[in-house]
């Protein structure tokens, strides 16, 4: 390495028009002082995909809400109409005044299953009640069937002058008013199913008629229309099923009565039938 040039030589040099030559000043990372390295940048754990053999994170349960109950599936009726009175499953569970049940005659051959709690039915806590329950308890009793009725009353299928009533049991797929009542999601339809499919295993029906087309769904997973449906009997679990519209659907639609009544008529004579076979 040649010694470095004194002031005489760079005087002379400089006269002579040589540029003189000097090392390139060491550049320093904007923001750090010299001699620091610099940091390692840290993966974004948002946007890092997951790897082999890491569990991913569980989701955060959505507030004030809790999963079902274990067990539901083994439970006596006290323990299924307790664990459906505190349920916090959906959100329903936040603007419900109270949750629905069902009523009627717990060991009756005959069920029906309508689809969510309205207004009243929130207000009163009892299945179709209004204007729609009604309608219902008149279709009911016009083939000898009441809820307000023991299955031990009576030993026919159908009500002449002077016969009592025999008992049914009413629930709904869902046991919580959709607010508004808007039509339930298939969400809040899944989560309250294992408490019906519980009902039924409980009453033992010999026939379950099945109003509306979220009752159909939950029970015969399609989603066809009722008017392809009517006139057939399909089954649940074994369980004959007759497809009939909604009260609340032949209050607004009145000529469709006329269809319904055939529905219940076949009902009629199916339930009968199970009937004779079981004897």
């Amino acid at each position: 390495m040649s010694a470095p040039l004194d002031r005489r030589q760079r005087a002379m040099l400089a006269e002579m028009g040589i540029p003189l030559w000097s090392p390139p000043a060491r550049r320093h990372a904007v923001g750090r002082s010299p001699g620091k390295p610099a940091p390692v940048p840290q993966a974004d754990a948002r946007n890092t995909p997951p790897q082999p053999g890491v569990p991913a994170p569980a989701a955060a349960p959505e507030r004030g809400l809790a999963a079902l109950p274990p067990g539901v599936s083994g439970m006596d009726w006290a323990q299924l109409a307790a664990a459906v009175a505190q349920c916090r499953a959906c959100g329903l569970c936040e603007s419900r005044t109270q949750t629905v049940f069902g009523a009627g005659d717990r060991r009756a051959d005959w069920m029906v299953v309508g689809e969510a709690p309205g207004r009243e039915e929130d207000r009163l806590g009892e299945p179709f009640v209004g204007p729609a329950g009604q309608l219902l308890d008149n279709m009911l009793a016009a083939i000898g069937l009441s809820r307000h009725a023991s299955s031990a009353d009576a030993g026919t299928d159908a009500a002449g002058p002077g016969r009592p009533l025999r008992g049914v049991y009413i629930a709904n797929v869902v046991k919580c008013r959709p607010p508004r009542n808007r039509n339930p999601e298939p969400d809040e339809i899944a989560r309250c199913e294992p408490y019906l499919q519980r009902q039924i295993a409980l009453v033992q029906p010999k026939i379950i008629l099945a109003m509306g087309r979220f009752a159909v769904r939950a029970l015969l997973k399609t989603d066809a229309p009722i008017g392809r449906l009517r006139g057939q009997v399909h089954a649940y679990e074994g369980v004959p099923v007759v497809v009939t519209y909604h009260p609340a659907y032949l209050l607004r639609a009145l000529p469709d009565k006329a269809k319904a009544w055939q529905d219940l008529c076949l009902a009629l004579s199916v339930a009968g039938g199970a009937a004779a076979e079981s004897n």
